[in-house]
């Protein structure tokens, strides 16, 4: 079965190294450069607006287009902020939907098709409330009216959002790095990779490898991630198993599996490495809305998908759906204790 994912899996081959694609691309990548410079000098020059919340704003994001992983680390921030205090509310884009002028507000179990997968999955995870526009002033302005209780606001994604003015910015990367380095099309970065230096912490979402220094001299604080895969879930009852159950063929004789996310082969990584031997791996686009079931020509008595593929497969009648969630794991202990902090200097600037 040849992966729907293929056509997306090409680019990123070639971004991981300088060859005739990259230099063939490069024109079209200065571009790219021009517009990001023009852009960032017009707000830095007053030209454009910039909205400023009356309360913090972390926002998390990466410079490499695609998933790096960033949905973990939004959903462990709320939930540590939340332990230190703090009452946070998320803002997203929205991706895949038509929100319309006005920016949608939910909390709790809320409708992929209206808010988007991502910040429906990052509701239920955390039960803050959300808000979804493309232009995230207008959602951070409908989060606040709503929930005036919010004192932080989490941004997931957005570092790429001039107009909305931040005190924290954490990027999120995974092993690929910067690729080669270039600017898109002829490489993988949204931004040149010298914007790295710039931001406040940067977490490396890894499965090997030496780790990063937790806060190296002179640069950003650096912190390893790694996803832990919790307990599968069935979609239909709710029951629980540990995947040791479908690495076990007596127990699920066939396993497949399936993932609609930027990068599924990290995924599948973490299945082997829990020992469960799933054919086929069925890698879908990112977002994959699941208006049809991809499943009909699966011969599997079990397939197992992400937390962000669950959100949208609960209207499907498939018996042999099970979620992997994962929780994100983080090398530097201190981490969410210095974004603390640095939040309460920022609140105590606003409040001034």
């Amino acid at each position: 079965m040849k992966p729907p994912s293929s056509r997306t899996a090409f680019p990123h081959r070639h971004w991981q190294h300088d060859g005739w694609l990259a230099w063939l691309l490069r024109p079209l990548s200065a571009l790219t450069a021009w517009h990001v410079t023009r852009r960032r000098a017009r707000y830095q020059a007053g030209r454009r607006a910039v909205y400023r919340a009356p309360v913090p704003i972390v926002v998390i994001g990466n410079i490499y287009v695609g998933g790096t992983g960033k949905t973990p680390v939004v959903i462990a921030t709320v939930q540590a902020l939340r332990e230190r205090g703090w009452t946070p509310g998320v803002i997203s884009r929205g991706y895949g939907t038509r929100v319309g002028p006005q920016a949608r507000v939910g909390q709790g179990e809320l409708d992929p098709c209206h808010f988007g997968d991502e910040p429906a999955l990052i509701a239920r995870a955390t039960a803050a409330p959300v808000a979804v526009h493309p232009r995230r002033a207008l959602a951070a302005q409908a989060l606040l009216r709503q929930h005036p209780q919010v004192n932080v606001i989490v941004s997931d994604d957005g570092l790429q959002h001039l107009a909305l003015a931040r005190d924290v910015e954490i990027v999120v990367q995974d092993e690929r790095g910067i690729g080669n380095g270039r600017l898109l099309p002829a490489g993988p970065l949204r931004e040149p990779a010298a914007r790295l230096d710039t931001v406040d912490a940067v977490i490396t979402n890894r499965s090997n490898g030496p780790p990063a220094p937790a806060h190296p001299d002179g640069g950003p604080r650096r912190a390893d991630m790694r996803l832990e895969p919790g307990a599968a879930r069935h979609l239909q009852s709710g029951a629980c198993r540990p995947l040791a159950d479908f690495a076990d063929r007596t127990v699920f004789p066939g396993v497949a599996a399936a993932a609609g996310i930027g990068n599924p082969g990290r995924y599948f990584a973490t299945l082997r490495a829990a020992g469960i031997r799933a054919d086929p791996c069925l890698a879908l686009p990112d977002h994959y809305d699941y208006r049809r079931s991809p499943f009909d020509a699966v011969h599997a008595d079990a397939i197992l998908i992400t937390s962000k593929d669950a959100i949208k497969c609960r209207g499907l009648d498939d018996a042999r759906l099970w979620e992997v969630p994962v929780q994100a794991r983080l090398s530097d202990p201190g981490l969410f204790d210095w974004l603390a902090a640095r939040l309460r200097r920022a609140a105590a600037e606003i409040a001034r």
